[in-house]
């Protein structure tokens, strides 16, 4: 398999943490990739076309996008229990679409002052955006922790990742600020080896 990669990416990251946790590392190799919806650069466009990473090219089937389609192959490929079954599949479900719901809304961000024309930008957009990401860290900070404590899934890989690019990318706004439990369980998370493997450069 070839993983179409940027190591500044949180959704590529989710995906190199569940290739780490499964075992699946060796079996995939990896293909620097990098652009934008309007500078498409070295995107796999044949693969993917709406031009976004990550994208897995694979031997038994077309090439599999986004990071929540890429990571349930690989869980259901490693026999995996990165997708509980009965009740908590739902929960696990939806604190992975919290996560990468906060990755967007950071992404954007970062692609506002990146990629608009300065004269183009707008910074109610960008408060709007971080607005987002207030909300969800206080829900996971008061609704979701005994989850976040709980048994390895999905939904926890997909919030330390975008708490990682909070950090990565929007330091200064400090996000840990009254919320305590939310900080000690990153800290805690981000100590095994999948996640410091990851960490994000550049």
């Amino acid at each position: 398999m070839r993983l179409f990669h940027s190591p500044t990416s949180p959704f590529v990251r989710k995906v190199m943490v569940v290739l780490h946790e499964t075992g699946q590392l060796g079996d995939v190799t990896l293909v620097p990739a990098a652009g934008t919806a309007v500078a498409p650069g070295t995107m796999p466009l044949s693969l993917n076309p709406l031009g976004k990473i990550p994208a897995l090219e694979r031997a038994d089937g077309p090439a599999l996008y986004d990071s929540r389609v890429i990571c349930r192959y690989l869980s259901d490929r490693a026999g995996a229990a990165l997708y509980p079954p009965g009740a908590r599949q739902w929960d696990t479900l939806t604190l992975e679409a919290t996560g990468d719901g906060i990755m967007d809304a950071s992404v954007l961000m970062v692609y506002e002052a990146r990629v608009r024309p300065e004269a183009f930008r707008s910074s109610d957009w960008v408060e709007g955006q971080w607005a987002k990401i207030d909300r969800a860290l206080g829900v996971l900070e008061n609704r979701w922790m005994s989850h976040l404590l709980g048994p390895l899934d999905i939904g926890q890989i997909a919030v330390a990742c975008a708490l990682g690019h909070l950090d990565f990318r929007h330091g200064a706004r400090n996000w840990r600020l009254g919320r305590g439990a939310l900080d000690d369980w990153f800290a805690a998370f981000s100590a095994r080896p999948a996640m410091t493997a990851t960490a994000p450069v550049g």
